[in-house]
């Protein structure tokens, strides 16, 4: 009697190790879509409501989530994307760290057949079947329109009167997509307007106290400042405590452009501390779960999905700050 009640437990075990591991696919028999999905970090608050945002609408959308936080370092997201392959998910969706070095772990997802979906940052490649489709923004688009701002604004940017504008710009993180793109219009954009010019220009790695750290280097190495373009609004704001620490006033003795439109930079930009935001929706769950439903299902997907996305003025802030979600 013993023995057949081992022998029976042996069975039932086996069959339940069957039932976890022995599929080809990580797909259950409910045919529930398993979504490995590599972040970035938690760098700023854009960030923060993106991961938030593609939690709830897996949630919502009946999809299993496997999340990963890369911690800003290219090599972990590697290691995660590497590890989706192993255990065999349905679909790939990632926002890189930085745009090159990855054809050779895409390749690795092309040849077991799981299909890649880029977020908010692009790659840098020049095989672009390595993935399905890319949702973000338009990063050229968000700097000029930064630097298109300034130009009809020069004359009251001018802050010293000295018939030049000084610009100080905060990058992104070196090599990343909004960093390299965010520059690249803002460039286009103040070419316009001989008279302003980007003086002095360092990353901040898209946080508040990188932009802390790097404006309190400018105001001690460049004179004569009248605007800060700050490639996201946590590093504006990181520029507004070193601008403030200095016993200047903020959006006054040195103007402020930021990217993002998160609520912070919002009620900044209230506040008169910022005179300017771009804004780079970090809401993109619902439209990636709606991709890769589409990707998996067969169905003819646009290789470029873009946000939808506006600026926002003192005035216009105020209007909208009470319902912003993020």
């Amino acid at each position: 009697m013993k023995k057949s009640l081992i022998a029976a437990a042996a069975i039932s075990m086996s069959a339940a190790m069957l039932t976890a591991c022995g599929s080809d696919s990580n797909a259950s028999d409910d045919d529930t879509i398993t979504m490995g999905f590599s972040q970035v970090g938690a760098e700023s608050g854009w960030r923060t409501a993106n991961t938030a945002s593609i939690q709830a609408s897996a949630k919502e959308a009946g999809i299993d989530l496997k999340f990963a936080d890369a911690q800003q370092k290219q090599e972990n997201q590697i290691k995660a994307i590497r590890s989706y392959i192993q255990q065999k998910v349905d679909v790939i969706a990632f926002s890189p760290v930085v745009e090159s070095g990855w054809d050779t772990v895409l390749q690795e997802a092309k040849r077991a057949g799981i299909p890649v979906i880029l977020t908010d940052r692009a790659v840098d490649s020049d095989d672009t079947s390595l993935y399905e489709t890319f949702l973000g923004s338009d990063f050229v688009l968000e700097g000029e329109k930064a630097g298109e701002w300034l130009v009809a604004n020069a004359a009251d940017a001018d802050v010293d009167g000295d018939g030049t504008i000084k610009v100080v710009q905060l990058e992104g993180t070196t090599g990343a997509a909004p960093a390299i793109d965010r520059a690249d219009g803002f460039a286009t954009a103040i070419a316009a307007d001989p008279s302003i010019e980007v003086t002095a220009s360092q990353t901040g790695d898209f946080t508040r106290d990188g932009g802390k750290q790097v404006m309190e280097s400018f105001l001690n190495s460049v004179q004569g400042i009248d605007v800060v373009f700050a490639h996201n609004d946590d590093m504006g704001l990181g520029a507004i405590e070193a601008i403030e620490a200095a016993g200047l006033v903020p959006g006054k003795d040195i103007k402020i452009i930021t990217i993002d439109a998160v609520k912070d930079g919002m009620q900044a930009l209230v506040d008169g501390k910022i005179n300017f935001i771009v804004e780079c929706n970090p809401l993109l769950g619902p439209q990636l779960m709606e991709l890769a439903k589409k990707v998996l299902a067969g169905e003819e997907v646009p290789k470029r999905v873009v946000t939808d996305e506006t600026t926002f003025t003192q005035e216009e802030a105020a209007a909208v700050l009470a319902d912003r979600q993020y």
